[in-house]
């Protein structure tokens, strides 16, 4: 009489197997959150060639409220020109959470705007504190492509480039738009543009 075997008997290394396949994904995550949270250690020491060693040459940065950056050449344009304008200008990392090959970093930075001029706006002396997200993706060991986010109407807030929130200057900037919308849906109304 032949014995059939039970699904147990037929498969007794599949658990055994699953684990280093899951090992494995651990590992990955582990290393990319080791390489993230490295890169933000540079961030915070202000160390430019430590960050640009974190990225592949090619790596495309999308700054949400400001643009895209492509390649280290505009990558460490961009950041010098950040640390020149805030010299003072200190990161801390909230939290990391990591897959196999991205990591979110929640992150906030705080300085006074005293140094040189940044994207275009002439230093106020004013203190700035944004809190901004990171999603970074990383391959071999390098991240590829990051997109940033993070306040920018808050930021020109900050910098006094936008009038303080509920401020009546705020409300004043808002009837002033609104006038003009209204204006402008009045006369294309009225040509048939």
């Amino acid at each position: 009489m032949a014995q059939t075997k039970t699904e147990s008997e037929i498969k007794p290394d599949s658990a055994a197997e699953a684990k280093p396949a899951a090992r494995r994904r651990i590992t990955k995550r582990k290393a990319v959150e080791e390489h993230a949270r490295s890169y933000f250690d540079a961030f915070a020491r202000r160390d430019l060639d430590a960050m640009v060693e974190h990225w592949r040459d090619d790596a495309v940065i999308d700054l949400v409220p400001i643009g895209v950056l492509r390649g280290m050449a505009e990558y460490r344009g961009f950041f010098k020109q950040l640390f020149a304008a805030f010299p003072g200008l200190e990161v801390t990392v909230a939290r990391v959470i990591a897959g196999e090959r991205q990591a979110a970093v929640e992150w906030r930075m705080s300085g006074e705007f005293t140094g040189s001029e940044f994207q275009g706006i002439e230093p106020t002396g004013k203190h700035v504190e944004l809190r901004a997200l990171d999603l970074l993706e990383i391959e071999d060991g390098q991240i590829v492509s990051n997109t940033a986010y993070y306040d920018g109407m808050s930021f020109a807030r900050q910098v006094g480039m936008m009038p303080s929130l509920d401020s009546g200057a705020e409300r004043a900037v808002k009837g002033a738009f609104n006038a003009v919308t209204k204006l402008r849906k009045a006369v294309a109304d009225r040509t048939g543009s």
